[in-house]
C-alpha cells in the first residue's frame, strides 16, 4: 500500500520565502524521504507557510492537519523545528492522533520527540534572551533602534496585510462553496 504524506514547509520571514532557499532545502528533504519508501509513497499535497515557529495559531498548519485527517495521510516535515519549537503544541498534535514524521529523524519515538522539542524550545528562549540583551546594550550605547524609514513602511505593511486577508478570505469562500455544493 502506498503511504500518503502531506508535506508542511515553513520559513519564519517573508524574505526567506522570497529567496526560496530554505523552502527548496526543505522540499528536497521531504521528497527524498518519500522516495526512500520501498513500498511506495506519495506526497499528496504541499503546504507552505511564512510564520514564526513560536506561534501556535498557524492557519496553514491547521489546514494541513485537517487535510491529513480527511485523507488518512501523515504530516511530513523536513525537520522537527519546522513544525514547532513549542513542547505544548507538539504534545497537543501528538494527542490529536494525526501521524507526523520529521524527515531528518524518521524513527524518533514520542519520548525522543518530547526531548528534542524541549531542547528546541529552550534554544528558542535563549536566542530571544540574547537578542533582547543585545538590543538593550545597543540602546544604552545610543544606537537608534527601529526602521529609519518607518513612515514609508506603514503603507507597504497595510497593503501586505490586506493582501493576506484577501487571500485567506478567498480560501474560506472556496471552502464554503464546496460545502454548499455537497449539501
Amino acid at each position: 500500500m502506498i503511504k500518503k504524506f502531506c508535506s508542511y514547509l515553513r520559513v519564519s520571514r517573508q524574505t526567506q520565502f522570497e529567496s526560496g532557499l530554505g523552502l527548496e532545502a526543505q522540499r528536497s528533504s521531504v521528497i527524498n524521504f518519500a522516495q526512500s519508501f520501498k513500498e511506495g509513497a506519495e506526497i499528496i499535497r504541499e503546504f507552505v507557510e511564512v510564520e514564526s515557529g513560536k506561534r501556535v495559531d498557524r492557519p496553514v498548519l491547521a489546514e494541513a492537519i485537517r487535510h491529513c485527517k480527511e485523507q488518512g495521510a501523515t504530516l511530513l516535515v523536513a525537520k522537527l523545528d519546522r513544525l514547532s519549537r513549542n513542547l505544548h503544541f507538539v504534545t497537543t498534535l501528538q494527542n490529536s492522533k494525526v501521524d507526523f514524521v520529521a524527515a531528518d529523524n524518521p524513527h524518533a519515538t514520542p519520548f525522543l520527540i518530547h526531548i528534542l522539542v524541549a531542547v528546541a524550545e529552550h534554544e528558542r528562549n535563549m536566542i530571544s534572551s540574547r537578542t533582547k540583551a543585545a538590543l538593550e546594550a545597543a540602546k544604552r550605547r545610543g544606537v537608534k533602534l527601529g526602521n529609519p524609514r518607518y513612515q514609508d513602511a506603514i503603507p507597504k505593511a497595510v497593503k501586505a496585510r490586506q493582501q493576506l486577508a484577501s487571500d485567506r478570505n478567498a480560501k474560506f469562500r472556496c471552502m464554503v462553496e464546496e460545502i454548499i455544493q455537497k449539501t
